[in-house]
């Protein structure tokens, strides 16, 4: 059963939004905005809303406003969750495996067209495709915001420098579960990261914020600049 948290303050897609375009990358109709030559692009992996909800383009736009060319791809196919679904039914057909599985002709498409170097931020059930993406070497960074399913074990396998961004009231990664994460990369000199716990805000306060809250904006704008400076940091 998801939790009610994954599930909340569900906002309304629309397939128009965004200053970018969606053609087809790696496969996948995916959401493409920023410079096509830049050298240094930006995977965004979605929250189970998918890649038509508008804060997430905006925030995609606003990534390639800072030099990025940013591909965020439909992991589901056209089947995003809604309220009308049942969320058994659709997790099991939507696997964070299988979205890792599509993630990688992602970043060799990406490394196709020249592109040096890659970052790659998930949000909520994107954060578990992330994760496994810092297993390896394929990529320069990684940042989880609100991560879902992400487990210690997870954290102990990552390469890749991490930024991992929670929220205070989090019932899927609570602050005792992200101190956990922080505690593993203690251990792992090799492994440069950054971990921050919001005070005061909910799971998908990244994503899934109310645009007329200033209290709301202000703390999804800071999340959304402590993801880009670890970009600006990592991926050069």
């Amino acid at each position: 059963m998801a939790n009610p948290q994954c599930v909340a303050n569900a906002p309304i897609l629309s397939s128009s939004s965004g200053e970018g375009y969606v053609q087809e990358f790696a496969g996948l109709k995916t959401y493409i905005t920023g410079s096509p030559d830049s050298k240094f692009a930006i995977l965004l992996v979605s929250d189970i809303f998918g890649y038509e909800a508008p804060n997430f383009r905006k925030l995609a736009d606003k990534v390639a406003a800072a030099g990025y060319f940013v591909v965020v791809p439909d992991f589901f196919y056209g089947d995003p969750f809604d309220m009308q679904k049942n969320r058994d039914d659709w997790f099991a057909a939507h696997g964070t495996d299988k979205g890792f599985e599509d993630a990688k002709p992602v970043i060799s498409a990406l490394k196709s067209k020249g592109v040096s170097a890659i970052g790659a931020a998930g949000f909520c059930w994107g954060a578990k495709v992330v994760v496994e993406l810092a297993k390896s070497d394929e990529i320069q960074a990684v940042v989880m915001l609100h991560p879902s399913r992400v487990t210690v074990n997870d954290i102990r396998e990552v390469k890749t420098p991490i930024s991992i961004l929670g929220a205070e009231n989090d019932h899927l990664s609570p602050p005792e579960l992200v101190k956990q994460f922080e505690e593993i990369l203690l251990t792992k000199p090799e492994v440069n990261f950054f971990v921050k716990i919001f005070p005061g805000v909910v799971h998908g306060w990244t994503v899934r914020y109310d645009t007329t809250d200033v209290v709301a904006v202000k703390n999804a704008e800071e999340a959304h600049q402590d993801m880009l400076n670890w970009f600006t940091k990592h991926v050069k």
